[in-house]
């Protein structure tokens, strides 16, 4: 599937973490993730050891709690919207500093605060320790049809392009004395993402022919194949498995 592309959420390393195959990671992550959405929220000593497990994953592969924790950043607009729910959902209410808030409200922010932030940093650790190529690789071996998995492939590799090309043309803007104040300048942006689809549409096209006139037919060759031991999987089923047993001990106290 080509040649390898770096990412700065990828951390280089050779832990045992890093060197599980990707869809055994894949696979892991998904299911911890189902898994602590299927917690019940009044269970807040699970989300905790959910937490520690993740803690522990990342010690195991030596990714430092600053690396995730400013990719937690990611999460804000979530967040936000959390703190907005014991506000404006309707129930009984209770008072904090003399701010009526409504319990039900708290309940929804806590179960959105901390579910979303549990599966944002499994997420997190999987992009720390797999390169994207790899992920897609991962994905392909699931089963995930190839279509998705090239539109991805192509996502990957031509979104930083895209994003050089908006700035170039920020920095062209400003070399011309433009700065955008207000609204009679926003007809001038448009005109600038207009001529960013364009230019990024005509480049797809010269991808393509470039890539048919080598061969291309609807598929892209995979150079190495990605397999996973019994052992690999066992390692990698740690982190659901145990997060199952604690989901049920939620449901069960």
């Amino acid at each position: 599937m080509g040649a390898g592309h770096t990412h700065k959420l990828h951390r280089h390393g050779h832990s045992p973490v890093h060197e599980l195959p990707p869809h055994c990671k894949l696979a892991a992550v998904f299911c911890f993730v189902v898994v602590v959405v299927s917690t019940p929220r009044e269970a807040v000593w699970a989300f905790g050891l959910y937490a520690l497990l993740l803690a522990a994953v990342a010690a195991v592969a030596r990714v430092p709690a600053g690396f995730v924790l400013r990719r937690l950043v990611i999460e804000i607009p979530f967040v936000a919207f959390a703190f907005l729910m014991p506000f404006v959902v309707p129930g009984e209410q209770t008072h904090l500093l003399g701010v009526p808030l409504s319990i039900p409200g708290l309940w929804d922010a806590w179960n959105v605060l901390a579910k979303g932030t549990l599966g944002v940093a499994a997420s997190v650790l999987l992009a720390a320790t797999t390169e994207l190529r790899a992920l897609l690789l991962g994905l392909q071996r699931l089963g995930l049809p190839p279509l998705l998995v090239q539109i991805a492939s192509f996502m990957v590799r031509y979104g930083d392009v895209i994003t050089d090309e908006m700035r170039r043309m920020s920095i062209a803007r400003r070399s011309r004395g433009f700065e955008a104040r207000g609204v009679r300048h926003w007809g001038v942006l448009a005109k600038s993402a207009g001529a960013l689809f364009i230019r990024s549409y005509e480049r797809g096209e010269r991808v393509h022919l470039a890539m048919v006139s080598r061969g291309y037919a609807g598929t892209v060759p995979v150079i190495d194949e990605a397999t996973a031991t019994r052992a690999q999987w066992t390692s990698a089923a740690a982190l659901p498995l145990t997060a199952l047993l604690i989901c049920l001990l939620g449901w069960t106290l």
